[in-house]
């Protein structure tokens, strides 16, 4: 599976609705992970302890403190995150738990929101992001966690009027931030970066910099422009030099550029230091395309104890699942994996991953029918368009595939090391057939 696979599957999950919980008032540092992954900087890693340790010697005092329990909670949530590391999930369960058990309260269930938005349980965020904002009808985050939920689920209607409220609320880093996806998603390029220049302007801490700098990087990237996103990336690192994300994107620059051997050193250390899903299949990806299969099966090999330890849990990753086994070959996996994540929510993510692993399964037609559904929003996407185009292919319609990977090119030549080669040599076959 991509990189920009993954990414696009998980945005709002990885990169809004967890990434941006620092932005409503909590901090994002990565930290050393239980799970054997490598330390990383002692300041960033001592930040976050310092507030779980805080709170649990007030705990320890005061154990009937509901508040302290939800704000617990929500500190186990974002330790998973930025370590990569499931194991944060049951804490943070049983945080959040024991606060509503003292006191049902809003903070509580914005923290379950947050929590299922984490293990993918979208429908399970929505509920509680409604009940939060029953229990704090003005509060911001409670309005990101819906937005986020809804965004996953497919009901975008429900998002935009959601991320509306959050704007009029608190015009601050976090709802321009979403607003700028929503835009993204619609396929307005230039209001996705105007409202992400908001976000920027609106930014307080070097946190918030850090974010706004890697998303101005990811739409210039996505759109590719290659020097622009490295010059946001760099801008970023200025401000928070030890910033996964913003490393992440120099590696991708790194892979663009043709030094492939700094853009593999660099995921290297990326992966060795957090595990993420996104980063350890660009660099599985990264790996095969410079013929390194075995390497490359070894961080599929990762990938898949990443999310067995999810499974076991209580999260689940099916999207991801069938993108990576659709890429590998294995249709029926892929399409299995596709259609549980289906059965749960219809978003264009859904449909796209449903698309290509029908396709895998030679089932073009049902699949051009996904790919149809993948597109509803007007997002222009490089993938979508790759994997429409070979559909097209597949289904004899030369002239319309060669428009669809002709425009997955131009919207980003490098959208993946790997397929980005696979859809230029299609075009040439196609264009060569006439």
């Amino acid at each position: 599976m991509s990189a920009h696979r993954l990414k696009l599957a998980l945005a709002v999950m990885l990169v809004i609705a967890a990434g941006l919980a620092f932005l409503d008032g909590r901090r994002s540092e990565p930290v050393s992970s239980p799970n054997g992954v490598g330390p990383v900087a002692v300041k960033q890693e001592n930040q976050i302890h310092r507030s779980v340790h805080t709170l649990q010697d007030r705990l320890h005092r005061v154990p009937n403190d509901d508040q302290g329990w939800a704000q617990l909670g929500a500190a186990y949530v974002e330790l998973s995150r930025v370590t990569a590391d499931a194991t944060y999930y049951s804490k943070a369960q049983g945080a959040l738990d024991k606060s509503m058990s003292l006191k049902p309260n809003g903070l509580a269930m914005i923290g379950l929101g947050q929590l299922a938005n984490a293990r993918h349980d979208f429908a399970a965020a929505r509920d509680w992001g409604q009940k939060a904002l029953q229990a704090l009808p003005s509060n911001a985050e409670a309005h990101g966690v819906l937005a986020d939920a809804l965004t996953q689920l497919g009901d975008d209607a429900g998002a935009s009027q959601t991320i509306q409220r959050m704007l009029d609320l608190k015009p601050n880093t976090a709802s321009f931030s979403r607003a700028s996806y929503h835009y993204e998603l619609h396929g307005d390029v230039a209001g996705a970066e105007d409202a992400m220049r908001r976000a920027l302007a609106a930014a307080s801490t070097p946190d918030e910099v850090a974010f706004c700098r890697y998303r101005l990087g990811e739409l210039a990237f996505d759109n590719g422009r290659v020097d622009e996103a490295s010059d946001h990336y760099d801008q970023g690192l200025r401000a928070r030099e030890d910033d996964m994300a913003l490393t992440q994107g120099k590696a991708k620059v790194a892979a663009a550029r043709g030094d492939v051997v700094i853009a593999i050193d660099s995921y290297q250390k990326l992966v060795e230091r957090a595990p993420v899903p996104q980063y350890v299949v660009e660099y599985a990806e990264l790996l095969e395309s410079a013929g390194r299969k075995d390497e490359a099966d070894q961080q599929y090999a990762v990938l898949s104890e990443q999310q067995r330890l999810m499974e076991s849990e209580g999260a689940s990753d099916d999207l991801s699942a069938a993108m990576v086994a659709a890429d590998r070959g294995d249709g029926m996996q892929a399409l299995r994996h596709a259609e549980a994540e289906w059965s749960r929510r219809q978003s264009v993510f859904v449909a796209d991953a449903m698309a290509w692993a029908l396709h895998r399964n030679g089932r073009d037609a049902e699949a051009l029918a996904y790919a149809d559904k993948a597109s509803a929003l007007g997002w222009r996407n490089a993938t979508f368009a790759y994997h429409r185009g070979m559909i097209l292919a597949a289904l004899g319609r030369a002239a319309e595939a060669e428009q669809a990977l002709v425009e997955a090119l131009k919207l980003n030549p490098h959208f993946s090391p790997l397929y980005a080669l696979t859809a230029g040599r299609k075009l040439a076959e196609l264009r060569g057939g006439r």
